[in-house]
């Protein structure tokens, strides 16, 4: 009985893994139909920030050249708890400054919705809003994207997400590569299949009067994808704009970025937890694979922690002597079919790569190390399976302060 549980088991997995690596193959090539319109369309950019002196003056720098008549946006920074400098340099550079203050309702998702009501009640009022971090910096062209997106009827935009500094650590290059990953492997197909996109966190841009219509409450540990869901059973689904460029920073150090992916981890089981058997139902009732496909994704956190778990069962099983071995579905597929079927997941980063047309030779060499990013991942999920409940928000420290010519000209 335990060998057809461990056999079913790692059977759904399987089906789960080959369910992604199916979407893959659609992002092997990019549409170029998208029609250009004039400015119509005026922007409230909101930037989340805690305690950020040290970066948000290279991003409201950033924001005040954007290749979009400055009449048609302004800039918000929401200075959430801060006891630094963040306010003042903010003001001296031109922007908004709104500062919040409040110890107990902590964390972005809380800071982008008390924003959004001071927003409402000003007397200026704005086409989209644009929520960014205040790490990040954006393409100058960012805003036209927007303009075009929402002009064509989108409601919910993700950029394409990159990194800021993905040289300066194995840890921020497999963040690198990661989203390199992501976005062509992830993100891109599900554009050319016309499902519904992922928000992000950061790049991202909302209709007015649909955020007026549902409101935020979106204040779990990662509220871009509590966000993605709500949009989604309302019929509503995110697009994806490959060509709307933001650079976001990554942690330097292991710790520091498992602190990260903790709180990702933790909240994205927060998440299916609540939407994944609603979700899943209305998409199964509605014959709707965008849903569907929504739903999936909200449970990949659990496919993590399955996986993590039947695999250390069956490798302990393996070498524990004078104990019955389990069976595996390994022992039912030909010899070189794992070999071969690892090896081909693992293709799909150097693709990526170069699909990106990544140039820095360091970034190919530091798939070396990347499997290490990769199977850290798996304790970390552990962790936050038992500590899901925790819903502290922690804060990433930024200080890496990179401006957009050095971007351009290390992508040459």
């Amino acid at each position: 009985m335990l060998d057809y549980f461990v056999l079913t088991m790692q059977l759904m997995l399987a089906i789960m893994g080959g369910y992604q690596l199916f979407f893959t193959f659609f992002g092997y090539y990019k549409r170029h139909n998208k029609v250009e319109y004039p400015a119509q369309k005026t922007f409230a950019i909101l930037v989340a920030a805690h305690n950020e002196e040290k970066v948000v003056g290279a991003l409201i720098d950033n924001l005040n050249n954007l290749e979009y008549p400055k009449e048609m946006y302004d800039v918000f920074v929401i200075c959430d708890n801060c006891t630094d400098q963040t306010a003042q340099i903010v003001t001296s550079m031109g922007a908004t400054a709104c500062v919040r203050n409040n110890p107990t309702l902590r964390g972005k998702g809380y800071a982008i919705e008390w924003m959004l009501k001071e927003l409402w009640k000003m007397p200026k009022s704005y086409d989209g809003v644009v929520i960014v971090d205040a790490d990040n910096l954006v393409n100058a062209d960012f805003l036209k994207h927007m303009n075009n997106d929402l002009c064509s009827g989108s409601r919910v935009i993700q950029a394409y997400l990159d990194t800021k500094n993905p040289a300066d650590s194995w840890i921020t290059a497999a963040y690198g590569v990661t989203y390199w990953h992501l976005n062509r492997m992830w993100q891109l197909p599900r554009r050319n299949l016309k499902l519904a996109n992922t928000l992000g966190g950061t790049g991202m841009c909302f209709e007015s009067t649909l955020l007026k219509e549902m409101g935020w409450g979106a204040t779990s540990l990662v509220e871009d994808l509590e966000f993605t869901v709500r949009c989604v059973q309302r019929g509503i689904y995110p697009t994806y704009n490959y060509e709307a460029k933001v650079f976001d920073e990554k942690p330097l150090t292991f710790k520091a970025s498992a602190r990260q992916r903790l709180r990702w981890m933790q909240g994205h089981f927060a998440v299916a937890r609540r939407y994944f058997f609603p979700l899943l139902w209305q998409g199964l009732k509605e014959r709707n694979w965008a849903k569907i496909d929504t739903a999936i994704y909200t449970v990949n956190v659990y496919n993590a922690l399955f996986a993590f778990i039947f695999s250390t069962v069956l490798w302990i099983n393996l070498f524990l002597p004078g104990v019955s071995k389990f069976s595996s579905l390994y022992d039912h597929l030909p010899g070189g079919f794992v070999m071969t079927l690892t090896l081909l997941i693992y293709l799909q980063f150097p693709i990526a790569l170069m699909l990106e047309k990544v140039k820095s030779w360091k970034m190919y060499v530091s798939l070396i190390t990347f499997p290490i990013f990769l199977l850290s991942w798996y304790p970390i999920t552990l962790y936050a399976f038992f500590t899901q409940n925790n819903k502290t928000w922690s804060h990433t420290q930024h200080t890496r302060v990179v401006r957009m010519e050095e971007i351009r000209s290390k992508q040459g």
